[in-house]
């Protein structure tokens, strides 16, 4: 049986221990302060090791397989390297992977020929996003697509959270969207991008573009993070429109007709369990990585994701 460590005591490791709960693994959880680690006990009701993982890890004398990584994003590329340093092959770590361009870039460096590591987009993984995928299929692919990913700032502003990770809410946050939106209709291809904007903790804050996917599937996007607007993905095939707004939920919309229709599909895990994170886990424990996105995939990813933000 694989031996799992789940790194963290917030909320997303809250998350990741119902569903790993709910499969039967064998799985050992670290935090960093006690009373955090005391907090996340008296949730679950599973022990939480506080201490640190690289105190846990140098007194145990069996390494896990696998690991699950759910800390804080300015922290995700030194715990990644030093979970790869101490010889765990398997490694599902937060999204983005990094705080910004370069540590993504060296973290893929970092775990070349050493570790199979996967970056946590767990919307690949909603049953409103399976089912989209399985309908465009049928439809015969995308043919069209847009969408948006306004984040609010009036909200993002009040946060506690470091400076550093408002200054790159871009890749930490917006993401999530972009990244389902290509995994949907096809890594673009060609791109023509524009951004304005300025707020105090981040810029750009205003986004337009459009272009084509190596799916021959035009695409246009926007965002205003000054205005209003919300997360939302369309994708027209040649026989309906598929709606993702909220992407929990699959809607669409009949050829000839301009009403919007929910589509009848079980909706019971992403209800049961935070959305998209117990079939993120079984794909990494059951080594499905078709649908896992690879740190090499996310590097790869930053040529375009980079000039979406006005950075390149």
């Amino acid at each position: 049986m694989k031996k799992l460590i789940l790194v963290g005591s917030g909320n997303m490791s809250i998350a990741y221990c119902k569903a790993l709960k709910s499969l039967n693994l064998d799985f050992t959880v670290v935090g960093n302060s006690e009373s955090k680690s005391q907090d996340f006990t008296s949730k679950t009701g599973e022990l939480c090791i506080s201490g640190g993982i690289e105190n846990y890890l140098n007194n145990i004398d069996h390494k896990p397989s696998h690991a699950i990584l759910a800390v804080q994003v300015e922290a995700l590329h030194n715990i990644s390297a030093m979970l790869i340093k101490h010889g765990i092959s398997n490694i599902l770590v937060e999204k983005p992977g990094g705080i910004d361009e370069n540590e993504i870039t060296s973290l893929s460096e970092i775990a070349k020929n050493r570790c199979s590591l996967f970056v946590a987009y767990n919307r690949r993984f909603y049953q409103s996003v399976i089912k989209s995928r399985q309908m465009i299929a049928d439809d015969g692919g995308p043919i069209s697509a847009r969408f948006e990913f306004t984040e609010w700032s009036h909200i993002i502003e009040k946060l506690n959270k470091p400076e550093i990770l408002k200054k790159n809410w871009f890749l930490a946050n917006s993401t999530h969207v972009i990244d389902l939106a290509f995994y949907l209709i096809g890594k673009p291809i060609e791109l023509s991008s524009y951004t304005s904007g300025n707020m105090e903790w981040h810029k750009p804050s205003i986004y337009s573009g459009a272009g084509v996917t190596e799916k021959k599937c035009l695409f246009s996007y926007y965002a205003n993070w000054e205005s209003s607007g919300r997360w939302a993905i369309e994708v027209n095939t040649a026989k309906r429109k598929l709606i993702l707004s909220p992407l929990e939920i699959l809607q669409e919309q009949e050829i000839g007709s301009v009403a919007l229709k929910k589509i009848d599909i079980d909706y019971s895990i992403d209800e049961e369990f935070k959305p998209g994170i117990l079939e993120q886990v079984k794909a990494f424990i059951g080594g499905e990585q078709r649908n896992l996105k690879s740190i090499d995939e996310q590097k790869n990813d930053l040529t375009f994701l980079l000039k979406i933000n006005g950075k390149s």
